[in-house]
């Protein structure tokens, strides 16, 4: 099978986008890649694609626990053979997982970081041809970015321990150059063929708005768009307390809505996701713990109710706006609250006990930095689109026409 005709077979496309075949074509000649590409453009087919057309198991080390089990889900139904490894699994469960590994059943695991540090997994992966590991958030490795997981750190050691070497790809949204200096040494990498697509997307409209009293703005906003123009869309809410004040005022305006933060028992976050991707509801009111690996190609409006505390979070969670082309809105409402509350999610967040007490200092300046950044970004006069990929390290010439201060949308200063 050739890798176009895994392409048509599989995933039931005729060619692939930007960067993909590029990458596919280095994995499969055993080069390792680092690749950095938007949401929605196809990252999971640059390793999956390899993982069928080359002899052995590929290892996807993946953060969430329901990414996996949607991915893997998304995989069966692709008529691939794939299985996930994480705390979600009984004893029994995880052990025949291994052992229908150990015989041949699955080309594609996703296992989570920390599995890689036991002692059984280790022997699996020992006994086991691995020709491939495919790293995804590989952003998380680096303390200095906006979701550092202390066990992607294990990440390379586990690779240098797997007889014959597998080739690995480490695959990510946004990325600063720092961060991607330190998704390539900390995972290992040799040789990668480092590839950036364009962070730039034309079909969304980015809009900072600065209501006078933004609830009754929003729920103006919200009735517009979910309940006329029957659009489906996520809003994002900087605590779990607002996302359920949030979800109480939609569902008394007749909308139809749910809610997803990690306060939730798993099967309710399950079921919100799943009504949400299926169409049964139109609005998702979510923290950050909603998104990573969802693939919903129609939403049409992403709402930030609160500022996030960072550029990277900001734009990975707008991007899930429009991932099928089509015109999409991304909305900020502003306000001077926002700040107070991000100063605090900073001041009180929970620092790796690994680090000494100079690299906590240097976390935290850091991310007072990334803070006023996006404050930067919500108090430009000038054209936001600019602002996100100057950010990011792309020249961009300003005066987009699709963003609020370059005419498009709402004036973006005071509603």
């Amino acid at each position: 099978m050739t890798k176009i005709e895994a392409l048509r077979q599989y995933f039931g496309h005729t060619a692939f986008r930007p960067a993909q075949e590029t990458l596919i074509d280095s994995l499969i000649s055993g080069r390792d890649v680092l690749g950095v590409m938007p949401t929605g453009a196809g990252k999971s087919v640059c390793y999956q694609i390899p993982a069928m057309l080359i002899d052995g198991v590929t290892l996807v080390i993946s953060p969430l626990i329901s990414l996996m089990k949607d991915q893997v889900a998304q995989l069966k139904n692709a008529g691939i053979p794939g299985a996930y490894i994480n705390s979600s699994l009984t004893g029994a469960q995880y052990r025949e997982v291994l052992r229908r590994a150990g015989n041949g059943r699955y080309k594609i695991i996703y296992v989570a970081p920390e599995r890689l540090e036991t002692e059984e997994f280790l022997r699996f992966a020992m006994e086991t041809k691995i020709a491939l590991v495919a790293v995804d958030e590989a952003h998380c490795v680096s303390q200095w970015g906006q979701d550092f997981r202390p066990s992607y750190l294990n990440i390379a050691g586990f690779v240098e321990k797997i007889n014959d070497r597998p080739v690995v790809g480490a695959f990510t949204a946004t990325a600063t150059a720092e961060v991607k200096n330190d998704m390539e040494r900390l995972l290992g990498l040799r040789d990668p063929l480092k590839l950036t697509t364009g962070f730039d997307r034309p079909n969304l409209s980015f809009q900072v708005l600065r209501p006078k009293y933004k609830p009754a703005y929003f729920r103006e906003l919200i009735a517009h768009r979910a309940g006329i123009a029957r659009q489906c869309g996520v809003v994002y809410c900087a605590t779990r307390k607002m996302v359920d004040t949030i979800l109480t005022e939609l569902r008394q305006q007749g909308l139809d809505a749910a809610r997803y933060h990690a306060g939730m028992e798993d099967d309710e976050r399950r079921q919100s996701q799943d009504d949400f991707i299926s169409d049964r509801i139109a609005v998702l009111v979510a923290t950050n713990a909603f998104g990573m690996g969802i693939d919903k190609p129609n939403v049409r409006f992403v709402i930030h109710y609160n500022m996030p505390k960072n550029i990277e979070s900001y734009y990975q969670e707008a991007g899930r706006a429009g991932r099928d082309g089509n015109p999409s809105d991304c909305l900020l409402l502003y306000s001077s609250d926002d700040i107070k509350i991000a100063e605090h999610f900073i001041q009180n967040s929970d620092r790796n006990d690994e680090l000494t007490e100079k690299e906590r200092r240097m976390l935290y300046r850091r991310d007072m930095d990334r803070l006023d950044k996006m404050i930067g970004y919500c108090e430009t006069g000038s054209c936001l689109r600019s602002y996100l990929l100057r950010y990011f390290g792309e020249k961009h010439k300003g005066k987009c026409g699709n963003c609020s201060n370059c005419g498009a949308g709402h004036s973006g200063r005071q509603s």
